[in-house]
């Protein structure tokens, strides 16, 4: 092709430069100890979260994301892509030799932030390991109150607050102050939110909210739990008015999603019906939680999708839209869900796998299971219809199934083998630890 005429250069340059930045910006906001039934647009009647049913009205909303019942597991499977089966070595770390979306990302072109909070190892030196440029981060190399006069770590910098600062706030200034500084260039935030997590303590919009309480006794109290989650919205909506404000918003894709059930006990309502939050327990209350998407123009506004999604689906996703790549070396779990958010047919999962061991305390057992909308076999054989016993009190002789329900034990039996041999051998195998502290204290 000739160019006669400095305009058609100019053109061509122009053309160029939009293709430069078409690469869109990405966001992934996770809630913590957050339900699928606390979100307005979900049915839930409890709480008012204006932020979240406004951006899931025009976005992507899925009926059926599931994650690990307890926070590290989700976090690891949610950063690499695998299942926990693979690479979880106990509560409260990552394994510092993992690969996460922050590396693949910050790889393929991206300016990357995590801020909110951690729980992933105490090493200063993490947060840049797993490919994260900045960090404002709770509970990385220390574990302060996390709310009212917080401690936070930024940047490798210890900083505490006394003058009635709120935590939430702080984490939620730096995730502002990020996508601000660098709307010029493709930016990854990762936002683990500290809310909704317990103790549940007045947000700066309570009544009752002391600016001098110090502490994670202070006014602690279940009935502020509704507080928190409307403080949580609150905060979403004002990164939504940053984007909106640096004309951002149709060049980004902003994911949402809890990283597990509310926390245990927790009464929520939808409509007439009675929620009680499970959190690290292996029944829906404890895994099943919101996701809700929002693309301006590139996902199909206000749909909503009953496909499975799992936690370790999100890393898959994020590099799809950024169209980036994983290493083949590197094994994904996980598949992208982002053409059926952009309204096509995409590869929608048949099952969701769960590999369980948080290792706390004297607890020494692994909960290993697969399910799908409907169906729930565990390792141990024990099978339930989730449309009839959504408790799982009751558990349905495999032996005795018929149709539907035996064609599901068979499919989810299969998922179940895929994974019989996938723990690393130089991983603790279950039991081990506890093994361990039996033979330490016979010596």
């Amino acid at each position: 092709m000739l160019f006669k005429t400095s305009a058609h250069w100019l053109a061509l340059l122009i053309c160029l430069a939009a293709h430069a930045v078409a690469k869109p910006n990405l966001i992934l906001i996770m809630a913590d100890d957050l339900g699928y039934e606390t979100i307005g647009a979900n049915g839930g009647t409890s709480y008012k979260t204006p932020a979240l049913d406004k951006l899931a009205a025009t976005g992507a909303r899925f009926t059926h994301c599931y994650v690990q019942p307890l926070c590290t597991p989700t976090r690891v499977q949610l950063m690499t892509g695998q299942y926990n089966v693979r690479n979880y070595i106990d509560f409260g770390n990552m394994d510092p030799k993992l690969t996460t979306f922050g590396n693949l990302l910050k790889t393929a072109g991206y300016a990357t932030c995590i801020t909110g909070k951690w729980q992933l190892g105490r090493d200063p030196g993490l947060p840049k390991k797993f490919g994260f440029d900045e960090h404002c981060l709770w509970q990385h190399t220390r574990r302060p109150p996390r709310y009212a006069n917080t401690g936070l770590e930024i940047n490798g910098v210890e900083k505490d607050y006394s003058n009635g600062e709120y935590g939430p706030d702080i984490v939620n200034d730096y995730a502002l102050d990020f996508v601000t500084r660098h709307r010029d260039k493709p930016f990854f935030l990762y936002y683990p939110m500290m809310l909704t997590h317990d103790p549940y303590q007045p947000t700066p919009d309570s009544k009752n909210w002391d600016p001098k309480a110090i502490g994670e006794q202070v006014n602690r109290d279940p009935k502020h739990f509704g507080d928190m989650v409307q403080y949580m919205d609150k905060l979403i909506g004002k990164l939504v008015a940053r984007l909106d404000e640096l004309k951002l918003r149709e060049n980004t894709l902003l994911i949402f999603i809890g990283d597990n059930g509310t926390g245990r006990g927790t009464r929520s309502m939808m409509g007439d019906k009675v929620v009680i939050g499970g959190k690290g327990t292996t029944t829906a209350a404890g895994m099943h939680v919101p996701l809700i998407a929002s693309w301006p123009g590139q996902l199909a506004a206000g749909k909503v999708h009953a496909d499975l999604v799992d936690s370790t689906d999100f890393l898959p996703t994020l590099l799809d839209a950024a169209g980036a790549k994983a290493p083949g070396t590197l094994t994904i779990d996980g598949r992208s869900f982002l053409p059926q958010m952009r309204g096509e047919k995409g590869q929608p999962r048949e099952w969701i796998y769960s590999w369980y061991y948080p290792r706390q305390g004297a607890e020494a057992k692994v909960r290993e299971l697969a399910f799908n909308q409907r169906f729930k076999l565990y390792r141990d054989g024990k099978f339930f219809d989730l449309g009839k016993e959504g408790d799982e009190k009751q558990s349905l002789a495999l032996a005795s199934l018929t149709g539907e329900a035996a064609a599901a034990a068979k499919l989810l039996q299969g998922a179940l083998d895929q994974f019989k041999d996938a723990r690393p051998a130089g991983l603790d195998q279950p039991g081990a630890k506890a093994d361990k502290e039996k033979k330490k204290k016979a010596k």
